[in-house]
This record gives structure tokens, sequence and C-alpha cells, in this order.
């Protein structure tokens, strides 16, 4: 009875273990980079929604870089707001290598999803912009080439968020693209909160628009294939992607959140087309079956069912969407009933996803959050402009408990939240998180998890490429097995709000030194199994090869 008691324990998130904090580093990191919504007063529809970033390895030297999407001004005032691409200098800080890197092009940009597409060993980029989204192949040496028109790729639907997927599973990644509603300058429409001065308009005023789904062809050409593949819904107005297999049959599905129109959760079919079955899974509304403002999304295992669930950001008023995934094509919203959802009732989720943030091998949860009316106080004392994120510990049983108060004082500053990612950026073995914010500055925040001798834990970070599967390794599921249990992810873009994180997978392993098991099954089916894996490193796993590379965190890491 002794040892069943002591195993049920180790199988359950530490209680008690000392606060992780998170510390803003922005500055010390030598990131200046602020979004221009181009604001003037107008109060045009898509200045409230930009915009997002990228964690990505631009150069190929195995650390991560930033990428910051920028928007520019409505008509030209003498000056150019460009994207940021930001290089590793491996030392806590970084360099901003945008001049002459391909990607100082002035546009009204929005999101941003990162892959190989072409399968060549470096990092593609695609960027969706209101006047039409841009592909960026990459060269090497951190300098990239406009593909746009080679590709074939066509998108000036106002693209919010993208993904990259291989759904069709032939090895080569095709693209969903999230667009959001038909809106132009003269179309533009007046609304007021009070009834006297202009304020932004909900997506109510405005048609929606489809989103697309690119085949990748081969060669650097892409087909839109969105009317035949049944992702062609007029009536979307969509601004968050997640790529997931709900029903575990090893093809990918696709969830898509709706800004007042009902979510898609497009099953795919295994013969190119996708059915939407958002509506019988129960994730097309809210629990009192309402259509909500969803903004962005993610996908995980966060209770160790064996299935992932979505977290979905809405509306301020709205609260949270924590759809559980109960099986047999079914979810139950949970945010109701917990801390997630009376935590975020007021607040405005735009960014947000899934992670391991204490390494106790349960997925926790990040929310970056922001109004998009500057005066919605004067209407609604309660809600703010400014609002500062949320961070969810994970405290298992399928419960999550707010811990943003003890995450220290970086997460207690307001913020016009948008896009959010995470990823190890000073390679010290726990996830950092950026944050873009609307019209103002991105925020980054270092994970202090493993500084402090009493919240140290161990962990693993697993790097897929494909050889017969598409070298990004999207689409690969991850098992870990340890002492204490098994976890899983999938390889996957897209999720958060119109962002990208890093597609290594980080698995938190608490008080274990090893993973007994560490098995790949890529895309297609096969399978690779790794025995007795080492914790806190990072490895790279060759699909039909094994580990072909790896690291292990320095001896001091600037600022630590």
């Amino acid at each position: 009875m002794r040892i069943i008691l002591i195993l049920l324990l180790a199988a359950l998130p530490t209680l008690g273990a000392e606060p992780v904090a998170f510390t803003d580093v922005t500055a010390a990191a030598k990131i200046k980079f602020t979004h221009n919504a181009g604001k003037t007063g107008k109060k045009y529809l898509p200045e409230t929604l930009g915009s997002g970033g990228a964690f990505l390895d631009a150069d190929g030297d195995g650390w991560l870089d930033i990428l910051l999407i920028n928007s520019k001004d409505w008509t030209p005032r003498g000056r150019k707001t460009l994207h940021a691409l930001y290089r590793n200098n491996k030392n806590g800080t970084f360099t901003d290598i945008t001049a002459g890197s391909g990607l100082d092009v002035e546009m009204y940009g929005l999101g941003v999803t990162v892959a190989d597409y072409d399968n060549d060993g470096r990092q593609d980029i695609y960027i969706t912009a209101l006047e039409g989204d841009r592909l960026f192949h990459n060269e090497g040496a951190s300098k990239f080439r406009d593909a746009t028109k080679l590709s074939g790729i066509n998108n000036a639907n106002f693209g919010t968020s993208a993904a990259w997927l291989d759904f069709d599973r032939d090895g080569k990644l095709d693209l969903f693209v999230a667009n959001y509603v038909q809106w132009t300058v003269k179309g533009d429409i007046w609304c007021s909160l009070d009834g006297v001065t202009k304020s932004y308009c909900t997506p109510e005023s405005y048609k929606g628009t489809s989103s697309k789904l690119y085949r990748n062809l081969g060669a650097g050409e892409f087909a839109d294939v969105s009317q035949k593949a049944g992702v062609a819904d007029p009536t979307s107005k969509s601004l968050g992607v997640s790529v997931l297999d709900y029903d575990g049959d090893g093809w990918l599905d696709i969830f898509v959140a709706n800004d007042t129109q009902p979510n898609k959760l497009y099953r795919n079919n295994h013969d190119g087309t996708f059915s939407d079955e958002g509506l019988v899974a129960g994730v097309a509304f809210g629990e009192d079956g309402v259509a909500r403002g969803a903004m962005g999304v993610d996908a995980a295992d966060y209770d160790r069912s064996g299935r992932p669930s979505l977290i979905v950001g809405n509306f301020s008023n709205q609260m949270l969407g924590l759809y559980h995934n109960e099986g047999g094509g079914l979810f139950v919203d949970e945010a109701p009933r917990s801390t997630v959802g009376r935590a975020s009732l007021l607040t405005l989720a735009f960014g947000t996803f899934f992670f391991d943030y204490d390494l106790d091998g349960w997925l926790d949860l990040f929310v970056a959050n922001g109004h998009i009316e500057e005066e919605i106080e004067r209407v609604q004392p309660k809600v703010k402009y400014a609002q500062p994120p949320l961070l969810f510990r994970n405290a298992g049983k399928g419960k999550f408990e707010n811990t943003t108060a003890s995450a220290g004082p970086a997460f207690q500053k307001p913020m016009v939240g948008r896009g959010a990612i995470y990823g190890d950026y000073d390679r010290d073995g726990d996830l950092d998180i950026l944050v873009t914010n609307n019209a103002g500055p991105a925020a980054l925040f270092r994970n202090d998890a493993n500084t402090g001798s009493s919240n140290k834990s161990n962990w693993l970070s697993i790097r897929a490429v494909g050889t017969k599967a598409n070298k990004d390794g999207i689409g690969a599921v991850v098992r870990v097995e340890s002492a204490s249990g098994k976890q899983w992810n999938l390889v996957r873009s897209g999720s958060s709000y119109a962002s990208q994180s890093d597609l290594a997978l980080t698995f938190g392993l608490g008080a274990d030194r090893s993973a007994s098991v560490v098995e790949i099954e890529w895309p297609g089916g096969s399978k690779q199994r790794l025995a007795n894996v080492a914790a806190n490193q990072g490895i790279t796993v060759e699909e039909g090869k094994g580990i072909v590379s790896s690291w292990k965190p320095p001896a001091t890491t600037t600022g630590k």
C-alpha cells in the first residue's frame, strides 16, 4: 500500500512548490520594438488587431531568434515602420538584423507562421497582411526572398492567424490562413459607444470571408483547395487557428476560432476534404449556445487523458473557453466551473497557449489580454483597456490555480496584449514568453524556474526532423515516459494568436533524472523509439536515424 501511495503522489504536480517568477528582460535583451497600428483617430477596424510574433531559427545556428510583425500608417507620413528580425547573440541579448534581410518591407502586417515548406533545412516565413499576405523563402544566413508570386498564393482577405500542416500526409507542408472580415477604408462603418463619438466597430458590422487552405504542390508552388477541401465558409470571421488530431486517427484536424460566428472544428476525412464537426462536438458556441468573440486558441493534453483539449481566448464578459476532450468526438467547456473561467470573465483574451512553465510534467496556461477600445471604461467601468496577463498553474486532476500574482511584478503590469509565444531563448531548459502589444512595445519575459535550488526541475527538449515526413516534423506525436508517468505532445505550428512558438517540444520531468522511453510517431504512422534518455538536454531526433545532435545549458546563464 505504501508503494502504491508513493507512486500516486509522484504522478501529481508538486503542491506548495516555491512560486516560479518571470522577469521582464526586454531592455536587457536589447529588444526595442514598438508596434505601429497606424492610429490617427479614424478608428479603423484593423487597428485593433495587430500584431503577432515568432520564435524561429532564422540562421540555423540552433538558437531561437525573434521576428516581430509590424503594421504601418494609413497614409505616408515620412516614416517607415518595418517588421523586426532579432538575432540571438547566445548571451541573453539580441541584435536587430532587419536591414538587408529581405524582411525589411513595409506592409500592414498582422500575423506570422514559420516552417520549412520546401524541406531544404531552413525555416521560411509567411506573414499575413491586410493588403496581401507574403511568403518569404529562407535563402540562408538570415536572408529572405519574397516568393509570394512564384508560390501562387494570393490572399488579400484580411488574413490574421495562419498555420502550416501536412493535411494529406504527402511529406510537404500545406498552409491554412484564417481570414477575418470584408473591410476596406472606403467601406469603413461608423460605430459609437456613446452615440456621439466614433468607436471601433465589432465584427457584426461587417460581412465574413472565407479562410484559405493552400496545398503544397512541390517546387515552391501551392494550389488553393479551400472549396474542394470544404473549409471555405464565407460567413466565418476567423482570428485563431490550431492544428490538432482530436480524434486520434493520425490525420491532422483544424480548429478555427471565429469572432461572433460559430467556431469550426474541421475533421480530416483522409481524402483531401474536411467536415465541420464544431456543432456536434460542442465547441462551436459558448455554454449558453451563443457564438462568442473568439480570438486565440491552442490545443494540448493538459490532463494526461491521451486526448488534446482546447483553450480559446474570448471577448470580455465571456471568459475563456476550456473545452475538455471527452473522447468520442465530444468536448465539454470546463471554464464556467473553474478558476480559469472566474479569473478571465472581465478580460479580453488574444494570445493563449498551453506550456509547462514550472517543468513539473503538467501543462499550464498563459493568456495575453487587452481590450480593443481605448475608452471602454466610460461605458463598462469594470473593464479596462490595458490588462495584465493571466498565468494558470496546472494543479492536476483537471484543475488550474491562478498564479499570476506569485509570478512576479512583470505580470502585474497592464498591457494591450495580442500575440503570445513561448520558447527557450536562453537555453536554460525552461520556457520563456514573448508578448506583442497593440500600438505598444513588445515584451520578453525570462522564466526563472530553474533559478533557485528549491525550484530546479528536470526537463527534456525534443526537436523532430522528418525525412519521409516534412523536415520540421509537424504532425509528429512525441510520447515521453519517466518514473512519474507518461506525457505526449504534438509538433504543431500556429496556435495562440497570429503568432508562432518554437517547434521544439519541452517536457517537464520534475524530479525524474531521465526518460525511460521517448517514442516519436511520425506522420504516416511509422514509430521511432529511444530508451533511457538523460534529462536536462535538448535533442534533435531525425526520422529513421535517432538522436543526431544534442545540447546542454551553459554552466551559467547571463542575468541569472
